[in-house]
């Protein structure tokens, strides 16, 4: 199971304050690594920091903003150096090509591609110093698949493959693999808060229905999609670059 310790290295996360960034954190720091906690939401991210201990640290950070970006790695930098990155940061949308707003279509690029490119960017040198490193960027089934109603997300998703695909080959002989994740629907506060909005009075109904699209009959736990992601980034997984990796209760195959 020492192939499986993170033990010794720094890893910067984004999306950390809840749902899958959150559990990734979470299973990185019980492996023994050093976390940087990247997220937007001020209010949260202290007391994420404050429940993982010592070996988390916050930083809040607009993934988005490129002065920020480069403050916060310069900052994340200068008290040791970077071994892992993953871009957890995302939002999501519903929404045909046809209802899908212009300023919907920018804020998830913005978001989920912008983002995930401006983090990359940021670690790639420092992983060059450190002697090579990981990078795991969270993709979706979306990417791969077509999905009813979400023509923007899908968008970004199959960027952020693209993306993963071509970081790892161009920086294959730095010694920094780069991965992403494809999950299909994980139980996350944005599904809860997205049945609550929508189909008030409803939520268990629907709950149940957006379950039985996967296979398995459930949702995924974030636990487990963090699970994946520290076997990915762990030397468990040095054999492994350039894949994407679904994680989907059976979805694309089985249905």
């Amino acid at each position: 199971m020492d192939r499986f310790a993170l033990t010794g290295r720094r890893f910067v996360v984004t999306g950390a304050s809840s749902g899958i960034g959150r559990a990734i954190a979470e299973a990185f720091t019980a492996a023994g690594a050093e976390v940087a906690l990247l997220d937007l939401n001020a209010d949260a991210l202290p007391g994420v920091a404050a429940e993982l201990g010592s070996s988390a640290a916050p930083f809040v950070c607009d993934v988005t903003d490129e002065a920020a970006v480069q403050q916060t790695f310069e900052a994340i930098a200068d008290a040791g150096p970077i071994h892992g990155l993953v871009n957890s940061a995302g939002i999501s949308h519903i929404g045909t090509l046809l209802s899908t707003s212009s300023a919907d279509f920018d804020r998830l690029f913005q978001v989920n591609v912008r983002g995930t490119f401006l983090c990359m960017r940021e670690a790639v040198p420092r992983l060059r110093q450190s002697g090579g490193g990981v990078i795991l960027n969270m993709a979706s089934i979306a990417a791969t698949s077509g999905l009813p109603d979400r023509f923007a997300y899908s968008m970004t998703k199959g960027a952020v493959l693209s993306m993963t695909l071509a970081t790892a080959r161009d920086f294959l002989a730095d010694g920094i693999r780069c991965n992403c994740i494809s999950p299909a629907r994980v139980h996350t506060p944005f599904v809860d808060n997205f049945l609550a909005r929508n189909y008030a009075g409803r939520e268990a109904e629907m709950f149940a229905k957006l379950s039985a699209a996967q296979p398995v009959g459930r949702m995924a736990q974030p636990a487990e999609i963090a699970l994946l992601a520290l076997y990915l980034c762990s030397d468990a997984a040095s054999f492994i670059t350039g894949s994407d990796m679904p994680i989907d209760g059976g979805f694309i195959n089985l249905r």
